[in-house]
């Protein structure tokens, strides 16, 4: 089928017809497998996630980051996505200080568009932590509702809030120890190489155009929370592949039971 044949055909099920053709091609695949497990049973829609939470920070930086330089937590943001209304639900964002790394190099603030002023203001990496887990416990994440922890990437959690932690001598949440990296699911899911799941290849080859200010923790993590919401719509179950154990990353197998993060609690300060 050509591009334009797949477009009226997603148009005749009134599904979306923005993407690439091979975006395409699966959107129209994964309906018509649908349509037919629906027929054999009906889909059970307790068992998935009631929310993804999508996170995207942001970190001290300097310009080609040295490999000495130590990258500290400066935007702690929060995209609260419904998995049964396929909307963004509400959002958490505060700026953290930085203590090893008082001064924002220019090059930081010019990428991020954090200033000085911001950080000075800011609270440390603890007490944004204990405002972060509060504003969950509020929405009965892992109470009430089942959740997980979504990121771009590996980064996140394995890299920057693991030193942060180290940095600010506490454990590492609990909350934080499995996530679903979008790159992953994205490059299984569409059948794409690695190098094309940065973010704003994502958004392209879903046929979406970048919303807001590049490298804002909280725009990234809305237009990260868009392409979650485009791939659950073409039937892609988004499911945790990344943990930390021991401090150390790994990959979840796709067959291991589904299960969501567990209630947020402020981690013990370490000896």
């Amino acid at each position: 089928m050509t591009r334009d044949e797949l477009r009226s055909k997603l148009a005749e099920f009134k599904l979306e017809t923005r993407g690439v053709k091979d975006v395409l091609k699966k959107r129209l695949k994964n309906y018509y497998k649908k349509q037919k497990l629906m027929q054999k049973e009906p889909i059970n829609g307790d068992s998935y996630y009631d929310y993804i939470c999508v996170v995207d920070f942001e970190a001290t930086c300097e310009e080609g980051n040295p490999p000495e330089f130590i990258h500290e937590i400066i935007e702690f943001p929060i995209v609260l996505l419904n998995t049964h209304t396929l909307e963004i639900e509400d959002t958490f964002q505060q700026y953290v200080k930085p203590e090893i790394n008082p001064k924002l190099s220019n090059f930081c603030i010019s990428l991020t568009g954090i200033t000085q002023d911001i950080v000075d203001k800011a609270d440390t990496f603890p007490q944004v932590l204990q405002n972060v887990i509060e504003w969950m416990r509020q929405r009965e994440l892992g109470t009430k509702y089942s959740y997980s922890m979504l990121t771009d990437g590996s980064w996140d959690m394995s890299k920057f809030l693991n030193i942060q932690c180290r940095i600010s001598r506490i454990k590492y949440p609990s909350f934080a120890k499995k996530w679903i990296n979008i790159r992953k699911s994205y490059g299984n899911f569409y059948k794409v190489p690695r190098n094309q799941t940065k973010l704003t290849i994502m958004l392209e080859k879903l046929g979406m155009n970048y919303d807001g200010r590049p490298h804002s923790g909280l725009d990234d993590s809305k237009n990260i929370a868009r392409i979650a919401i485009r791939m659950l719509q073409d039937g892609c179950e988004l499911r945790v592949n990344e943990r930390m154990h021991a401090g150390q990353l790994m990959t979840v197998s796709s067959s291991a039971p589904l299960e969501g993060a567990p209630a947020p609690q402020m981690p013990r300060y370490r000896n």
